[in-house]
């Protein structure tokens, strides 16, 4: 496939690696098919790194006949096309990108890691050489400051000094703004790291000019250490789009990677699981975790599906039932049949949800990208009409009739570099970052990790709460309420102890250690049977243990256990609240929050919970679709939902609300998903994190309005010549303190 390599103007890192290119005739292997039998194709594409890079993508290819959707993830780099059929090839999706300027090719997600994992340690390479830069070079200029008694050679032999360190560290710190000031300029576009990349060549001539002829001045320091401020800015930003490939990421490593394959002639191989076609037959044994979505063909027993669902307890399967990728098949070894490709489960579908939510984020603009179109054209106007006022305005002063002296190119250009570096947005930069990390560390000693720094931002917008119930509200794990005599208990305990059911394994436990009951057997989706003392005992559902007893309506989950003649025990068990879940909601609701509950478990179950933490609305047996459609559909009208959750089918969810939480025991990929994780059973985390982010969002917007007034009022000074570049530095650097220091005020309580 031929490629281009042209990058979007305006995209702030230029950075993308080059990619292996793929030709176009192969790319026919890589197209699938969707539920609505459209063609589909995943590319991984190179160059992107922007706001405008997706509008100019998906608007490019949107436009090819045929396409029917378009959607590029800034994050993972992943571009989904989907076209009608015959409409047209996927060479022609390639051939458009192509013209768009950008690489592409079949997405791989490791090397697609690969390529943002090495972005990611340019820039902290440039940073770390930018920090030993400016920190030598201090050594060099500081005699320099104050040696007033220096002579001229003992001065130029240190300036020669800084610019050996200066001008090696310097060019190879400022890479990531020349190579994405160069890309925009020959795009014929302007973006923010032009006037960074003038300033820095600029300055650096300067100061070596100035060293050549022994001048008093050079910048050395000034401008390494304007470096070192950005790239902290720039490294920041790219750990925070990172985000959402860990959450993608973590969710396909639930995946199972390999399957066991029947032949024809039944024959058992072994499989990646990748290599599944629809209609394969796969044995499933006890323990493992299905690798697609099928249909049982052969076998009884019983599925975790809390992965998915939610649901506490296991459910029943058997032949003709449906198992979808993910679930754990817990009892017995069952036979399935294929009816989707790995890359086509529920699994990767969930995966699919997040990467959706996470590019919907991704899609406003930075505020750095919306200043970008006044900043560059007033800077470089502001450096432009410095440098010739210094030079015309000399000779028309001289024309009126005043003793002055005549223009000096080298004073006009001193102060032209001096508005470029002193209107260098690096205390801006740094207004919201600095907030962000003392609150990220005055929350992680309250038991509070926060994942993402545009979190807090988040957090202190959102203006309702929505829960997830088990393991979010309640601890997720059953637990016997009820109080049988202990002879009954431990008698019952020695048949639950050969189960791995949840409701087994919380009976042993409540009964302590004991041993099993020999010979007893399982029969999956119903119970235990065995015999105890020479009498036939079963331990289990209602209908199987006490088939003559009534059913209870309570909705407790349930254990009967009948031995003999004896009169069957119900075993009760419920899921217990967290200790602070009814105070964390009251603390919420006083804070002027509306607070929600959806749960994929049975409603008896969610109306219980709901009722115990004081929640009025909720809703039960909800999928992890609707659960994403619901986040979806409330931020369409408007409100900013925080989403709590911990299992896998809260993860898209999570990603598709307006912030979201997850305590610490949640599963990897919704702690990857969410933009904090919860140390601990405590739930006034939660509290205690909104309260931080909106003290940091009044933090942030002094510090973003102090930069403001900075610049109207530096700008001006540097142009009238009252500021040398190096005062120019220096001043940058102290707002950047001051931003600094006023952050450090969130580490008190107020």
């Amino acid at each position: 496939m031929a490629t281009g390599t042209l990058e979007a103007p305006g995209c702030p890192s230029g950075l993308a690696p080059p990619s292996d290119e793929a030709p176009a005739t192969h790319l026919e292997t890589f197209v699938r098919h969707d539920a609505r039998g459209n063609d589909v194709l995943e590319l991984m594409v190179d160059g992107a790194s922007c706001a405008a890079c997706i509008k100019k993508i998906e608007g490019g290819l949107l436009a090819l006949p045929g396409v029917v959707d378009a959607r590029l993830n800034l994050s993972t780099k992943r571009l989904r096309v989907a076209w009608t059929p015959h409409a047209l090839g996927p060479e022609a999706v390639s051939e458009a990108l192509t013209r768009l300027g950008y690489r592409a090719s079949p997405f791989d997600p490791e090397r697609a890691q690969q390529s943002v994992d090495a972005e990611g340690r340019f820039l902290l390479r440039c940073l770390a050489v930018a920090g030993f830069g400016a920190m030598n070079i201090m050594m060099f200029t500081t005699p320099v400051w104050f040696g007033d008694d220096m002579g001229e050679n003992a001065r130029t032999l240190l300036h020669w000094f800084s610019a050996l360190v200066a001008v090696p560290t310097g060019l190879y710190a400022a890479q990531p703004f020349f190579r994405s000031a160069w890309k925009a300029l020959r795009a014929g576009r302007a973006n923010m790291d032009v006037p960074i990349s003038l300033a820095v060549v600029l300055t650096f001539g300067m100061s070596i000019a100035e060293t050549m002829r022994g001048g008093p001045h050079t910048y050395f320091d000034g401008i390494t250490m304007l470096l070192f401020f950005l790239l902290i800015g720039r490294y920041l930003d790219h750990r925070l789009r990172e985000r959402a490939r860990t959450a993608a990421r973590e969710i396909l490593a639930l995946q199972a990677v390999s399957a066991r394959r029947v032949g024809a002639d039944g024959v058992v191989e072994a499989i990646a699981s990748r290599d599944i076609a629809i209609g394969d037959r796969l044995m499933l044994a006890a323990g493992e975790r299905a690798p697609c979505d099928g249909v049982i063909v052969d076998g009884v027993s019983d599925l975790d599906c809390s992965m998915l669902t939610g649901e506490t307890l296991p459910v029943a399967a058997r032949s003709g039932d449906r198992i979808l990728a993910g679930a754990i098949n817990i009892s017995r070894p069952l036979t399935m049949r294929a009816e989707a490709r790995a890359e086509d489960s529920a699994v990767a579908e969930l995966a699919r949800l997040i990467e959706v939510s996470e590019q919907g984020r991704g899609r406003f603009v930075r505020l750095a990208d919306k200043a970008a179109a006044l900043y560059v054209p007033v800077v470089h106007g502001a450096a432009a009409l410095t440098f010739l006022g210094w030079l015309v305005g000399p000779l028309m002063l001289q024309a009126a009739g005043l003793d002055v002296s005549g223009p000096d190119v080298r004073v006009a250009l001193t102060n032209a570099i001096a508005v470029l570096i002193i209107t260098c947005p690096c205390a801006l930069g740094l207004a919201v970052p600095a907030v962000q990390v003392v609150a990220t560390g005055r929350l992680f000693k309250a038991g509070v990790l926060v994942r993402s720094g545009d979190a807090l931002e988040r957090f202190a917008q959102a203006d309702m709460v929505v829960f997830d119930k088990t393991g979010t509200l309640t601890l997720g794990k059953p637990k016997l309420i009820s109080t049988p005599d202990s002879a009954s208990l431990t008698l019952a305990a020695s048949l639950a102890r050969i189960s791995r059911h949840p409701l087994s394994r919380a009976l042993v436990e409540a009964a302590g250690p004991g041993t099993a009951c020999a010979g007893a057997i399982e029969v999956p989706g119903e119970g235990i049977e065995g015999v105890i003392a020479g009498e036939p005992a079963r331990l289990g559902k209602c209908s199987f243990a006490a088939p003559q007893q009534p059913e209870a309506d309570d909705g407790a989950p349930e254990l009967w256990f009948a031995r003999g003649s004896e009169p069957p025990i119900r075993f009760v068990f419920a899921d217990a609240l967290r200790p602070d879940a009814a105070r964390a909601v009251a603390a919420l609701k006083a804070r002027g929050f509306a607070v929600e509950m959806l749960s994929g478990d049975r409603a008896q179950a969610v109306e219980v919970a709901a009722k115990a933490a004081g929640i009025e609305n909720w809703r039960s047996s909800v999928t992890p679709a609707q659960k994403t459609a619901h986040m979806q559909a409330l931020r369409g009208l408007g409100k900013r939902p925080l989403m709590v959750g911990d299992g896998l089918n809260d993860a898209a969810a999570l990603a598709a609300a307006h912030a979201s939480a997850s305590p610490g025991h949640a599963v990897e990929a919704s702690q990857a998903a969410a933009d904090v994780v919860m140390q601990g059973d405590a739930l006034m985390g939660l509290v205690e994190a909104i309260d931080v982010a909106r003290l940091a969002h009044k933090r942030a917007g002094q510090n973003l309005a102090f930069s403001a007034l900075y610049n109207v009022f530096a700008a001006p000074l540097a142009a009238a010549g009252f500021l040398t570049p190096l005062i120019a530095a220096a001043a940058m650097s102290g707002s950047s303190l001051i931003v600094t220091l006023n952050a450090l005020r969130m580490r008190g309580r107020t």
